[in-house]
């Protein structure tokens, strides 16, 4: 059994919720899943002992906010390459054709800058209104699966 670790900043309680989602599909998928927040994890150890991981954070004026940003920078030391991945995000704005929503941004750290094994189906972003419905609930459900499963 794989364990998958759920780190997330949410000022709201949205980005939380859509954590606690993609947490849900990880253990549908028959893995062990960690919720923690961005102010739980001060250094690069406390990442250490997990197989996976799934980054989120909320669409901060098209971008990634600075504390998650700080977090990535964190991360990107703590030796996680060839580890499973991905990345999500929740916005309240339409989506941006310029291409500058926060999951897309984490994904590419976490793929290029990180050197993670990200999941096939790429950053995955949800509007705000449409998490707690339950199209909402199982597209993060079935994001979080998506990542358990490529632990085998």
């Amino acid at each position: 059994m794989g364990r998958v670790l759920v780190v997330y900043m949410s000022s709201t309680g949205t980005t939380e919720k859509m954590a606690e989602y993609v947490a849900e599909g990880v253990r549908m998928a028959g893995h062990e899943a960690y919720l923690k927040r961005i102010s739980e994890i001060s250094r690069g150890n406390d990442l250490a002992g997990f197989d996976g991981y799934i980054f989120g954070c909320p669409t901060y004026h098209l971008d990634i906010p600075q504390p998650f940003t700080s977090f990535l920078d964190m991360a990107q030391r703590a030796g996680l390459q060839g580890r499973a991945g991905g990345a999500f995000s929740s916005r309240t704005h339409p989506s941006s054709s310029e291409g500058g929503a926060a999951a897309a941004r984490v994904f590419e750290i976490m793929e290029l800058g990180l050197r993670m094994k990200m999941t096939e189906l790429g950053p995955f972003e949800v509007k705000a209104d449409v998490i707690d419905s339950p199209d909402g609930m199982r597209a993060c459900q079935e994001y979080g699966s998506s990542i358990a499963k490529m632990l085998g």
